[in-house]
C-alpha cells in the first residue's frame, strides 16, 4: 500500500547518524542513511507496492518521497540491483527483478558446465516426476518454520542438460502459500519454476542458504541420473527465503559432476 505522503527520516535526539526510519519501524542510529532508504524500498517490495517486472519510481521521485538526496537513493538502488532485487534498464528506468529475467534464471544454480556456459548449452529440460501434498516431518517442518504434520507440497523432478540427466531433486513448499500447485501446472509451465512461484503464487525467492557435501549414488538417484550405483555425486541442500526472511522452500538436489562443476564467486 502506498503511503499518503513522503516519509521523513528524523535524526535522533543526540548527535550522530539518522535514527528512526518509517512506518513505526525503528532503524539503529548507526545505520547509514542509504541503508535506511534501502530498508524502506524493501518494505515496499515486501508489501507488494511494486510487483515483479514493474517499474519503481524514479530516483528523483524517491528522493522527494523520502526527503533525501538523489545520490542517497541511487546508492540504495545500486545495492538492491547488485543483489538482483532490482534491474536497471538503460533509458527505461529501474524495475523489480523477476525470475523470468534471462540473467537471473539460474540465480541460485551454481552448477556450471566444464566447457562453455549455461547459456551455451541452452536451458535445462525438466521432467516433473511428482507433485503431492503431504504432512511435513519434523525435519522439513523445522526448516520451513512449520509445525510437524502441517501440509507441505512435495515436488520431485529431473533436470537434463543436452539430453543428459544432471540434477535429481526434491523440494518442499508450505502448503498454505502454494495451495493449488499441481503436477499439471508444473509440467505445463515453460519458464523457470521460481517465475511460476512469482506469477501464480506471489512468492519471490530472494536469497538462499546452501549446504554441500559429496555422496555416492544409490537407489532412485542412480536410476534417475542414469549412473552406476556408487558414482560420486554432489549433494546440495538449499533453503530459500522470500523478501521478509520467511523460509519458503527446502530443496535437496543430487548433481552429476562428470561434465559439470560447482562454482561460486566470493568477494
Amino acid at each position: 500500500m502506498k503511503p499518503d505522503g513522503p516519509t521523513t527520516l528524523h535524526a535522533p535526539p543526540t548527535a550522530g547518524a539518522p535514527g528512526v526510519a518509517a512506518a513505526g519501524a525503528p532503524t539503529p542510529a548507526f545505520s547509514p542513511l542509504y541503508q535506511q532508504i534501502k530498508a524502506l524500498i524493501l518494505q515496499s517490495l515486501q508489501a507488494g507496492e511494486w510487483k515483479p517486472g514493474d517499474p519503481i519510481p524514479s530516483e528523483v521521485e524517491l528522493a522527494a518521497r523520502y526527503r533525501v538526496s538523489q545520490g542517497t537513493v541511487r546508492k540504495a538502488i545500486d545495492e538492491l540491483a547488485a543483489e538482483n532485487l532490482l534491474v536497471r534498464r538503460q533509458g527505461k528506468g529501474t524495475f523489480v527483478a523477476t525470475h523470468a529475467e534471462q540473467h537471473i534464471q539460474y540465480r541460485f544454480l551454481r552448477l556450471h558446465p566444464d566447457s562453455g556456459t549455461l547459456d551455451d548449452i541452452g536451458p535445462a529440460t525438466r521432467e516433473v516426476l511428482a507433485c503431492r501434498r503431504v504432512r511435513a516431518n519434523a525435519e522439513v517442518a523445522a526448516a520451513l518454520q512449520l509445525q510437524p504434520g502441517e501440509t507441505v507440497v512435495q515436488v520431485s523432478r529431473v533436470l537434463s542438460f543436452q539430453g543428459i540427466p544432471t540434477i535429481y531433486e526434491e523440494l518442499w513448499l508450505p502448503g498454505t502459500a502454494f495451495r493449488g500447485l499441481t503436477l499439471e501446472a508444473l509440467s505445463a509451465y515453460a519458464g523457470p519454476m521460481y517465475a511460476l512461484f512469482e506469477t501464480q503464487f506471489g512468492v519471490r525467492m530472494v536469497r538462499a542458504e546452501e549446504r554441500i557435501k559429496a555422496v555416492a549414488a544409490t537407489g532412485a538417484a542412480a536410476q534417475r541420473l542414469q549412473v552406476p550405483a556408487g558414482t560420486p555425486l554432489l549433494s546440495v541442500e538449499r533453503l530459500a527465503y522470500t523478501y521478509n526472511g520467511v523460509p519458503m522452500e527446502l530443496r535437496r538436489g543430487l548433481y552429476r559432476t562428470d561434465r559439470h562443476h560447482y562454482r561460486n564467486e566470493l568477494s
